[in-house]
């Protein structure tokens, strides 16, 4: 009951100390990611990984109501891949190089395609200060009965990158102090860790493909953030 218990605390508390204050607009919408390393762990397997595992990611958007600075984005998503120095969230390198690339829904119009940039840099700053390449491919994101705590859902960027997860079971409690040990790349109303069917990147511009299966690297959840102001200027940041 371990596993059950704690995930829902973590849920809880995600949503406590995220949606206190929100305005009722914003954007709104689910939210996947998979690393590489296991991310609902113990020390025991963490501390085996560090260094070693856990430098690359994909994670995505999909938005379901909201505009940023302006721009209606609502309907569509966008996927950033990372690969960084040293294993994402390790407390012991607060600096962490990272390269990425973006993927950018291809139904977004050239405006809709800037705003949705803006938003995933604006969501997570450190990792994509770096984007080396940006792609467009049409991108699905689908929850199971749309049921967040389920854990079972599904992420495709075209055939450039894939996230599919189910929902953690007892059978993964097996050290017996699991707990989610890495927090999610971005604050999110709710989130839930589950487990990774799939986790890979097949594109360029990261000297690196990949393709991780069957761990417990993932999170599935909703975000809502407050909507940016429309900008004065012509081009967005």
């Amino acid at each position: 009951m371990k596993l059950l218990c704690s995930a829902a605390l973590f849920c809880a508390a995600s949503t406590v100390s995220f949606a206190a204050g929100l305005p009722a607009s914003g954007v709104s919408g689910n939210y996947m990611e998979a690393r590489t390393a296991d991310v609902y762990t113990g020390p025991c397997f963490a501390n085996g990984e560090v260094e070693i595992n856990g430098k690359e990611a994909v994670f995505g958007w999909k938005i379901n109501n909201g505009a940023w600075k302006g721009v209606d984005i609502a309907g569509l998503g966008v996927v950033g891949v990372v690969r960084t120095e040293y294993t994402l969230g390790d407390v012991h390198r607060p600096v962490n190089a990272a390269r990425s690339v973006l993927i950018v829904d291809s139904r977004a119009t050239a405006t809709q395609r800037q705003a949705l940039i803006a938003f995933a840099k604006a969501q997570v700053p450190t990792l994509l200060n770096n984007v080396v390449l940006v792609k467009s491919a049409p991108i699905e994101l689908t929850i199971q009965n749309g049921n967040v705590h389920g854990g079972a859902a599904h992420l495709t960027a075209g055939s450039l990158a894939e996230i599919a997860t189910r929902g953690m079971t007892e059978a993964d409690h097996i050290c017996g102090n699991e707990d989610v040990y890495y927090p999610p790349l971005t604050k999110l109303e709710h989130a839930m860790p589950a487990y990774a069917l799939e986790n890979s990147y097949k594109g360029d511009g990261l000297d690196e493909t990949w393709s991780v299966r069957f761990r417990r690297s993932s999170f599935v959840g909703t975000f809502q953030v407050a909507g940016e102001p429309q900008s004065s200027g012509t081009d967005l940041p």
